[in-house]
């Protein structure tokens, strides 16, 4: 007879492309996002949740196929309709705005936090699932509305520590480029394509250069592992004048603009977009959002095809150190414009539109290679338990501390090796452990071990300063909270 199959196990690994997040990183993300809500809830924006799910027509330039219905999101088919994650939090917003139109404020501005889900290919650092942070404003066609975004942008970084200096806010305008385009006799409404490969050779300008872009512009390049990269095949004078375009920043914004009036000149695409960054520029600097913190630069592309207007990108300027240890700058964490056709897609009427998307997790790791975040994730205190029949006892400590406002927790493990318990402790980057025996209860003290100073020292101490346990010391149970408050603003 043959032996039943024991069932198969399943492996205890995340998809591919996706990944868990843990107590600490979750902490410093709700940290800094709670102070990002705090300046949108400052400019009047108000929260929005939407569905993770919508319908496929909904996301736009996802619509199915039939080889491929889930091409770029996750997707399903459900009583004959199709639907999928939501890609970002843009396009929810545009069918939030068309379906409440008659309910909601116009303008209405809004900000929104969450996950989004992309079925793209996975790399290093690339997942398929991350968080997007976006304020935008629907229903505002003046270019204040863009400022606004803008100013705000400013105050976020500044709000969640990075210091004036250490970021720019760029920003330039789709008229423009598209003004650049006719002056060179490209209509990107005729040759959609033609203009694309130009406005991607421009947007690689800081990786490769003037004579880089000349060359992708005209007959192609040889890239750094020698493989040729074919051009988009302008002429030489029109190639001129796209880099005159790119290089037009000036040294200040009146000097930038007036080189842009130059390149387009003749285009009155260009030239209402050379006016619309002007206003942008005096809007900004009469709030005092001068060139230490904004600048109009030419460079900026912004790769969505929804973009109409002004488009802006915020860039951190300080240098971070790579794999290799070799200096970088750390780059862009956000990035928006103006999108006035977004929701027409809806409602069949043009309805202005403007926002800003924050990069999570690029900006969570621009503050820890700032050191901002230390200290965030800070764990419980401990209280150790060094008799299992006192256990009442300790639990009356850790509800002072609770009480208190302070993270507490009694160690619930065995408690038989002591040493276990400072381990444990030390993974849950407790700041201090408490310790009382039966020695201590006689006598009325408790031991408050700081943990974080009891790591340093471990680093460097002599073996006679480490004797001296200067990171341990006894105190009367009566001051447990006051003691440890103490402690804790010393280490914060």
């Amino acid at each position: 007879m043959a032996k039943d199959k024991k069932p198969r196990r399943p492996k205890a690994e995340t998809p591919k492309g996706f990944r868990d997040y843990f107590g600490a990183e979750v902490a410093e993300r709700n940290h800094m996002l709670g102070q990002i809500a705090e300046v949108y809830h400052l400019y009047g924006y108000d929260p929005l949740e939407t569905s993770a799910v919508e319908t496929v027509e909904a996301l736009g330039k996802f619509l199915p196929d039939v080889d491929r219905p889930n091409e770029g999101v996750f997707a399903w088919e459900e009583d004959g309709d199709w639907l999928a994650l939501r890609y970002d939090l843009t396009a929810p917003l545009a069918r939030v705005a068309a379906q409440f139109r008659n309910d909601l404020p116009n303008p209405y501005r809004r900000y929104a936090m969450g996950p989004v889900w992309r079925n793209e290919k996975p790399g290093p650092g690339r997942y398929r699932q991350f968080y997007q942070c976006d304020a935008d404003t629907v229903g505002a066609p003046s270019v204040a509305a863009d400022a606004e975004i803008c100013s705000m942008l400013s105050d976020t970084l500044e709000r969640v520590g990075i210091p004036r200096g250490d970021y720019l806010v760029r920003i330039n305008n789709r008229k423009v480029l598209n003004g650049v385009l006719e002056a060179v006799g490209l209509n990107p409404a005729e040759d959609q394509a033609t203009a694309d490969a130009v406005l991607r050779t421009i947007d690689k300008f800081d990786k490769v250069g003037a004579d880089g872009v000349r060359q992708l512009l005209t007959t192609g390049r040889k890239d750094q592992s020698g493989a040729f990269i074919d051009g988009v095949g302008l002429g030489d004078a029109v190639a001129d004048t796209v880099l005159a375009f790119m290089q037009a920043k000036g040294a200040d914004a009146a000097a930038t603009i007036a080189s842009l009036r130059e390149v387009v000149a003749g285009s009155p695409t260009g030239a209402t977009g050379v006016d619309e960054l002007e206003q942008i520029g005096a809007l900004l600097a009469a709030q005092g959002y001068g060139p230490d913190r904004t600048e109009i630069d030419p460079s900026v592309v912004r790769g969505l095809g929804y973009y109409t207007g002004p488009v802006f990108e915020a860039e951190l300027t300080f240098e971070i150190m790579d794999a290799k240890g070799r200096p970088q700058q750390f780059g862009s964490v956000a990035g928006g414009g103006r999108y006035d056709d977004l929701v027409k897609r809806f409602t069949g009427q043009a309805v202005p539109a403007t926002g800003v998307s924050i990069g999570v997790d690029r900006l969570l790791a621009a503050l820890r290679a700032k050191g901002r975040m230390d200290g965030i994730a800070q764990g419980p205190v401990i209280v150790t338990v060094m008799d299992r029949n006192r256990m009442a006892d300790y639990q009356a400590m850790v509800g002072e501390l609770r009480n208190a406002g302070i993270r507490a927790e009694v160690y619930l493990g065995n408690p038989k090796n002591f040493g276990n318990q400072l381990k444990y402790a030390d993974k849950r980057l407790s700041p201090v452990a408490v310790i009382e025996g039966e020695d201590e209860a006689a006598r009325g003290v408790v031991q408050v071990k700081d943990l974080v100073l009891g790591a340093k020292i471990a680093e460097s101490a002599s073996l006679e300063e480490w004797k001296s346990q200067p990171a341990q010391r006894e105190i009367p149970r009566g001051d447990l909270v006051a003691e440890i408050r103490k402690m804790l603003r010393q280490e914060g």
